[in-house]
């Protein structure tokens, strides 16, 4: 599936399941929320946290879970993410094209 297709179909499981979007505030929050999460199994997973009885390694899911809310943020806001997605790549291959190439702390092993 392209971006741009689950971009839709975000938007019509909203309107078949979801009543509504949340207030763009409120998907503002719940984004932050979910990167929380993320972050939270990141550091159990590859950090010096440890899972707590009952946690499982999820991270996927919760990678899926910033990407809904993601999507729900683009799809209120009138932001095509397949366009934006282009105009980073162009943007970060003009500007960064030879400088990760030259970074003594990339490179050096």
């Amino acid at each position: 599936m392209t971006i741009q297709e689950a971009q839709k179909m975000v938007d019509d499981w909203i309107h078949q399941y979801g009543v509504r979007y949340f207030s763009e505030l409120t998907n503002m929050a719940c984004l932050t929320e979910e990167v929380g999460e993320l972050a939270r199994v990141m550091a159990r997973t590859y950090g010096d946290q440890s899972f707590k009885k009952g946690e499982k390694p999820n991270i996927g899911e919760e990678m899926a879970d910033v990407l809904w809310v993601l999507m729900c943020l683009a799809n209120q806001t009138g932001v095509d993410l397949t366009e934006e997605l282009r105009k980073s790549f162009e943007k970060k291959t003009s500007r960064d094209k030879d400088r990760h190439r030259n970074n003594d702390k990339l490179t050096a092993k």
